[in-house]
């Protein structure tokens, strides 16, 4: 058992979750930054470990990490979270050469010129507003032009934000509906200004984790790598047996029937241009494949009481823990005999059955020769 782990109140309800360069990038199903936080403590890593994050997504537990003295490794399928993370890891720039680009743009905004940077995409006006389009096209035409790669990953994260928010898809979804006509009607965005607030915003959370990384005595790295850990870890991203802790939270099902994370990602991903491919279809559980046993107990029963209920249901189900099997037996070779690997799940109901995720996992590290230690809960009400 983990030290202390049962005296903790996991849900961390009252805590802030968007401080240092979490405020950066919403981003679906973003675990909160207490979790990685607080399993790195219970676990006592010191500085200089390695910790690794197979489905980074915005790079939450790589931000923690490195908060720890960590050096971090992310790897993920979705390019725009690729970016985010590598946004919000970045360390090394100085504020005041940051701050003085954020002017030169609220400066550009106040007159702005040139050819603005359009994408070339069929329905583009069916998502954006012509106002709209040409006002981000300026925007992504400055950001082209910014030299430091370092701040112009800054810039397009905002951007990414600005964009989604700019656009005619309905807020707090993460699949792509238009507004209704008569919403439409009612949805006049000012890329500008929208783009100027998540700046500002960003500027003091990366202020604030700049100088909180300023006080470690060791300096630790952080590495993005355009993975997908289904198919396999690549040994001159990771080599097996090197790290030291894997805190992940992977996805709870596949993006047809849980978070579309393409969806979520498609209109600032085109946009931006870092788009070549569908992120859903080569999501776990994108591509069908005929079932077998799994050799846990739990998790065949589940699919076969899904499989009586609905076939095709019980086949898209299979797909995912096929997936997830095969992507935790990939992580398992670059852990270390003594490191550690803490899953952050939720079971989901399919078909009215309830599939043992977590169990799930714990067996499938089983069967590559790990030992479970302890499942942590959080109830919510």
């Amino acid at each position: 058992m983990i030290k202390n782990s049962k005296e903790m109140d996991w849900t961390f309800l009252k805590e802030n979750t968007r401080e240092f360069t979490h405020i950066y990038h919403d981003y679906p199903a973003r675990m909160i930054p207490q979790i990685p936080r607080n399993i790195i403590k219970l676990l006592g890593e010191k500085e200089g470990g390695v910790l690794f994050d197979p489905y980074c997504g915005s790079g939450t537990s790589l931000v923690e990490g490195l908060l720890a003295g960590l050096n971090v490794i992310g790897t993920d399928i979705n390019p725009l979270a690729k970016l985010i993370s590598e946004a919000k890891t970045e360390y090394t720039i100085n504020p005041n050469e940051l701050s003085n680009e954020i002017h030169r743009f609220v400066e550009f905004t106040m007159n702005p010129k040139g050819t603005p940077k359009i994408i070339d995409k069929e329905n583009l006006e069916f998502w954006f507003k012509p106002n709209v389009i040409k006002s981000i096209g300026l925007m992504i035409r400055y950001i082209s032009k910014i030299k430091d790669p370092r701040i112009k990953n800054f810039f397009e994260v905002a951007a990414s934000e600005t964009i989604r928010e700019s656009s005619n898809t309905r807020k707090g979804e993460f699949k792509l509906y238009r507004y209704s006509e008569e919403d439409l009607k009612k949805h006049n965005p000012d890329p500008f200004s929208i783009m100027k607030e998540k700046l500002f915003r960003n500027l003091k959370g990366y202020e604030s984790f700049y100088n909180r990384m300023l006080e470690l005595t060791y300096k630790p790295t952080s590495k993005v790598y355009f993975a997908n850990t289904v198919n396999e870890i690549p040994k001159d991203m990771i080599g097996e047996n090197t790290v030291d802790l894997v805190i992940t939270s992977p996805p709870y099902g596949d993006s047809h029937t849980t978070v579309a994370y393409g969806q979520y990602s498609k209109l600032s991903s085109e946009w931006l241009g870092i788009l070549s491919y569908n992120v859903d279809k080569a999501s776990m559980g994108g591509k069908k494949i005929e079932p077998m046993n799994f050799e846990c107990d739990e998790l065949d029963n589940g699919i076969k009481q899904v499989d009586e209920i609905n076939h095709k249901r019980s086949l898209e189900v299979y797909s995912f823990y096929a997936d997830l099997r095969k992507s935790i037996n990939n992580v398992s070779k670059v852990i270390k005999n003594e490191g550690y690997a803490c899953y952050v799940v939720a079971n989901r109901k399919v078909a009215g059955i309830l599939l043992p995720t977590e169990k799930s996992i714990v067996c499938f590290f089983e069967h590559n020769g790990f030992k479970h230690l302890e499942t942590l809960r959080a109830f919510f009400q």
